[in-house]
């Protein structure tokens, strides 16, 4: 049994989706075409054309598509044109190294880091994508350090992660990226000496993406969003189109509430600025309902996909507990702090050692104090915001619009917390 699930995984499906697809809007039509690739087979090496490997799941068949033909125009919206294509126009050039040959769940990650990294284009940056979300995001003075800030982060949901970067890896980075396991590797380019570092890793597949120069053209671009429903039905929306891209985007939190206006007392510092561009940006690539912390420019917790926003403010804060208690044992003793834990169990270490990695855990709270706290969606309730409160976050993002706001505000200005409203949502479903 064990076998046949292996070699499920390893299977590379046919699909027997056609060539070309296209989609009519009225009397305006897009073309698609599907994507291919001549890939070395596993075990004979033997070139062969295919597509995706499978779908989210071996035994789901799927295919890639890439816009090719088609000028769409709806109401005062014009759609992303043909010629533009990033992943969906990945070749077997691009493909430095195939590994194993690609899914649909490698591609979509790529995606997603890119979504992400289109408004982090000042400074070298590094996300890392697992199940099309962010495990961990930095900027850095250096692509080494922005990869190392976004694995520490969260070193175990980066295990089999795709990570996604804005600048050419360049060797330090290479190195770093061949002590860990990954499943993707996407740069615009890789300077000389660092596909050797990387090939080391046999089924790591390494790709490039030329057009990642024009990457913030894309911050500006909309495609049409399909999502099928069981009965064969469709919903078709506009892709959303996020309006912070520079401090003075923001507003200070403010609302009228029976006759009476609550202000935040606090303007944001410089660094919390930052901090709260850095944090509304990787928002952008987080399934909502969440609630992220993020502090000098880097990930401290991820909360995503929950159905209540105080809940999801807590798993972020668990979260970063227990990232920070892992990285500190990762750099004290060298192993994961679930594998402290194990041994102590086992007699094999000395307790005093989590203890003492505990307490320090707790002192700095995850290294949640003085963090920027970011929320997709207004806080219905004060509670929600009073979770990063408790944990010494200064700094808050989130739409407003709540009928409570006041309250919101309140619970800030009495913790001498700043706020800002982006005046717009950030639900991804």
């Amino acid at each position: 049994m064990s076998q046949d699930l292996k070699k499920m995984y390893r299977t590379v499906m046919e699909d027997h989706f056609p060539e070309k697809m296209t989609i009519t809007f009225g009397d305006q039509t897009l073309t698609y075409r599907k994507r291919t690739w001549k890939i070395p087979d596993e075990k004979t090496g033997e070139l062969i054309e295919k597509g995706l490997r499978y779908g989210e799941n071996p035994g789901q068949e799927a295919a890639l598509y890439e816009l090719v033909g088609g000028n769409l125009v709806l109401g005062d919206c014009k759609f992303i044109e043909p010629g533009k294509g990033l992943t969906s126009a990945i070749t077997e050039e691009d493909m430095l190294q195939a590994g194993k040959h690609p899914g649909k769940i490698n591609l979509t990650d790529v995606d997603n880091g890119l979504n992400i990294l289109k408004f982090l284009q000042t400074k070298p940056a590094a996300v890392i994508l697992k199940h099309n979300n962010p495990c961990g995001a930095a900027c850095a003075s250096s692509l080494a350090k922005a990869y190392d800030r976004a694995n520490m982060a969260d070193r175990i949901a980066a295990f089999g992660g795709c990570v996604v970067f804005n600048r050419p890896v360049d060797k330090e980075t290479a190195e770093l990226i061949s002590e860990n396991y990954l499943e993707v590797v996407t740069a615009p380019d890789y300077e000389e000496g660092t596909l050797d570092i990387l090939k080391k890793r046999k089924n790591l597949r390494v790709i490039r993406i030329d057009r990642m120069d024009k990457l913030q053209e894309y911050c500006h671009y909309r495609f049409v969003d399909f999502k099928s429903l069981i009965d064969g039905g469709l919903i078709v929306q506009q892709s959303p189109l996020n309006k912070i891209l520079k401090k003075e985007d923001f507003q200070l939190a403010e609302t009228t509430y029976e006759g009476k206006v609550y202000k935040i007392k606090r303007e944001p510092t410089e660094e919390e600025y930052n901090d709260l561009l850095f944090g509304w940006f990787i928002e952008q690539g987080v399934t909502s309902n969440s609630v992220i912390y993020v502090k000098d420019e880097v990930t401290v917790g991820i909360g995503t996909g929950e159905q209540d926003r105080v809940g999801v403010a807590e798993i972020a804060v668990f979260k970063a507990y227990q990232k920070y208690a892992d990285a500190l044992c990762f750099r004290k003793y060298g192993i994961p702090y679930k594998d402290l834990e194990l041994e102590i169990e086992k007699g094999k270490k000395d307790k005093a050692l989590k203890e003492e990695i505990d307490e320090e855990t707790r002192k700095a709270k995850g290294g949640l104090i003085g963090s920027s706290m970011v929320s997709d969606a207004f806080f219905p309730f004060r509670d929600g915001v009073d979770v990063g409160i408790r944990q010494g976050i200064t700094a808050v993002v989130q739409p407003g619009g709540s009928l409570r706001d006041w309250e919101v505000i309140e619970a800030c200005n009495e913790a001498n917390v700043t706020m800002v409203f982006t005046g717009q949502r950030a639900f991804k479903h």
